[in-house]
């Protein structure tokens, strides 16, 4: 029986001091049934050349430029040039286990159509990693232990962009990289939901994700706080809001007034809550603060919780529950 052949999609730009370690980890694969597909984002360094080279050794190798700026229209050619019959991506600066591709591979020819294989990753870096991204990976990891990566998915991304694989057809109803909506990664995760895909359980670090000052994630204005916000509140209106439900908005801080802003300017009626006295009873673009108390009298609420203290958080969500709201039904942490 003829193996699956894997997409592995790879956009890239000014990663030459990555690279090598990074396709050489794809060339150590368990699984071989594989093909690059590398799109290069007008780099200024030698990085095609570096791929070129590995594609001169290896067949599997395939390198082209992208017809656009940015990620997004890289990940749209690599996407339409590529054969396989499942689909996953990889950052030119990061290092795969050795059986990444066969775990993921195995899981889903295991739990077939309807499925996502995700994995569990590690942060490593020259300079150590700080106490935010280690708290993040220790979040992520618990989540993909028990295939549970939707159920918090509008605290952060979920599903890293080169840890997931999917079947073709599956991530064709999801409408591929179609949007050109940033974060992408963060963007996909959603949609993969909305497909309402199961993520499978995976208990092993399948991908060491590399850190350093100037990845792309760190000084790209696409991943600064008011882009994911934009899409946290984009997919709530279009996945879990309920018209007919009064909207809460919990919290006046800075992330609290960018969520409101995003909902007038949508034209969503809503009301806003939190517990400090200095807020409550003044009106901020227009609305009134109140205290978190009038919850109980809405009947029915919805509620976005912008507060991102842990311990307020834990106050919150036994306060709500003390109300009988649901977690992901009737109230949603944002951060």
């Amino acid at each position: 029986m003829q193996k699956p052949l894997v997409s592995i999609l790879i956009p890239f730009k000014d990663t030459v001091t990555f690279l090598p370690e990074c396709l050489q980890s794809i060339c150590d694969q368990t699984y071989e049934q594989w093909e690059v597909i590398a799109v290069n984002d007008h780099s200024s360094d030698s990085s095609r050349t570096t791929l070129e080279t590995f594609a001169l050794k290896d067949a599997r190798f395939k390198v082209f430029d992208t017809d656009g700026s940015g990620i997004i229209p890289a990940l749209q050619k690599a996407y339409a040039l590529c054969s396989g019959d499942y689909i996953t991506r990889m950052d030119s600066d990061d290092i795969m286990t050795p059986n990444k591709l066969q775990v993921m591979v195995t899981s889903l020819q295991k739990h077939g159509k309807d499925h996502l294989a995700v994995g569990q990753v590690k942060y490593f870096s020259k300079t150590g990693i700080s106490n935010g991204y280690e708290r993040y990976e220790k979040w992520l990891n618990q989540l993909t232990e028990k295939g549970a990566n939707f159920s918090e998915i509008y605290k952060e991304c979920v599903i890293p962009s080169p840890a997931w694989m999917i079947h073709r057809s599956d991530f064709d109803e999801c409408g591929a990289f179609d949007t050109n909506r940033y974060p992408e990664d963060y963007d996909l995760a959603f949609r993969f939901r909305q497909q309402q895909l199961k993520c499978i359980p995976c208990s092993e670090v399948l991908h060491h994700w590399r850190d350093y000052d100037s990845r792309t994630s760190r000084t790209h204005e696409h991943y600064a706080q008011n882009y994911f916000l934009d899409i946290k509140t984009h997919y709530f209106l279009e996945q879990d809001y309920h018209m007919q439900r009064p909207l809460v908005v919990w919290g006046a801080g800075s992330k609290g007034k960018t969520i409101a802003q995003l909902l007038l300017k949508k034209g969503v009626k809503f009301n806003w809550v939190c517990d400090n006295e200095n807020k409550i009873g003044k009106f901020i673009y227009e609305c009134e603060m109140k205290h978190f108390s009038y919850l109980s009298e809405l009947n029915n609420a919805q509620s976005i919780i912008t507060v991102a203290n842990e311990d307020q958080q834990k106050e919150i969500r036994m306060y709500l529950s003390n109300l009988g709201h649901v977690e992901m039904k009737d109230f949603y942490f944002f951060c």
